[in-house]
């Protein structure tokens, strides 16, 4: 079954194809025979009651330097697809949530990956708020009196943009420090919406673990050990990646993420867990295909077009 592939994502000229998992994504479905067109977020359009961008052919290789090759633009129909990979990376800004309000127009006759409304409503440092059981003790505020209290019920703490991603703007505050007024005052300037304020776990030095669930599934799994000068263990940032195995308590949350994931239609999903804690819960644009499969685990790709080709079947 041949199917017409769209794919919505940040400049692919500028990817790290080492690590990206959409490129993972999109070999993957060449391998299998599937039509690959390609489109940046930014052309998306809404005409009337038609949702157009100016796609343009695409074809991948595995070659650092030179891989891709792109048609010229031409305006088309999105909802002529059967599939879009709805894959640009985060901000989880007023763009991106806009994109999600124009595919969700699409969906489900062209089946869009992730559910774009689903997107919209579970984002990832938001959505694990769902699972305070699995969580350690997390505040989402802004309010120095609520951060204040939280801090002195539990002593050195993380701190993070609410909607930040890849590592950005992570921060261990320990009790009485110093620095705490100075953040403060730079994340009320820098960022509008509340932070994300979380019971620090020291265990996070052996590793963050990425588990990546494929339609409420477990499909593999990678640990990302940071540096020993660094607190943040995301490989953008310099975290080394380890081949791992599930504890007993990540396959518990597994086995309670995977009904809800399903339910939102939420096929690729990547969850973080240090020490048996779920972090977050990322479904904007999911990472660890390639670094999973680079260490000898699962064909994560493979999985995930099994299950689309399911769904279109």
């Amino acid at each position: 079954m041949k199917l017409n592939v769209a794919v919505q994502m940040d400049p692919i000229a500028r990817i790290n194809i080492r690590g990206d998992s959409t490129f993972a994504l999109l070999l993957e479905a060449q391998k299998r025979g599937h039509a690959l067109s390609y489109y940046t977020p930014e052309k998306i359009s809404l005409r009337g009651e038609e949702v157009v961008a100016p796609v343009q052919t695409l074809t991948v290789r595995d070659e650092v330097g030179d891989h891709c090759t792109l048609g010229e633009p031409e305006r088309t129909p999105l909802a002529s697809f059967d599939v879009v990979l709805l894959r640009q990376d985060p901000p989880f800004d007023l763009a991106y949530i806009t994109s999600t309000h124009l595919l969700e127009r699409i969906h489900p006759k062209t089946l869009v990956v992730n559910d774009p409304a689903s997107v919209r409503n579970a984002p990832e440092k938001v959505f694990v708020m769902d699972f305070p059981e699995l969580m350690p003790p997390t505040l989402i505020s802004r309010d120095l009196d609520e951060i204040n209290a939280f801090r002195s019920e539990h002593g050195a703490v993380v701190m993070k943009p609410l909607h930040g991603h890849g590592g950005a703007a992570v921060f261990r505050v320990m009790p009485q420090d110093m620095n705490f007024g100075s953040l403060f005052d730079m994340f009320s300037v820098t960022f509008r919406e509340p932070w994300v304020i979380q019971r620090f776990l020291p265990e996070v030095r052996h590793g963050d673990k990425r588990i990546i669930l494929v339609d409420g599934e477990f499909a593999g799994a990678v640990n990302r050990v940071p540096a020993p000068d660094d607190l943040r263990s995301n490989m953008v940032r310099g975290g080394a990646a380890q081949a791992t195995d599930l504890t007993p308590r990540e396959r518990e949350i597994c086995a309670t993420l995977g009904p809800k994931l399903r339910e939102r239609g939420l096929l690729f999903v990547g969850i973080d867990v240090i020490d048996g804690f779920l972090t977050e819960i990322n479904v904007t644009s999911p990472t660890g295909i390639r670094a999973i499969a680079r260490l000898g685990g699962p064909d994560v790709a493979a999985k995930i077009w099994d299950v689309i080709e399911k769904k279109r079947g």
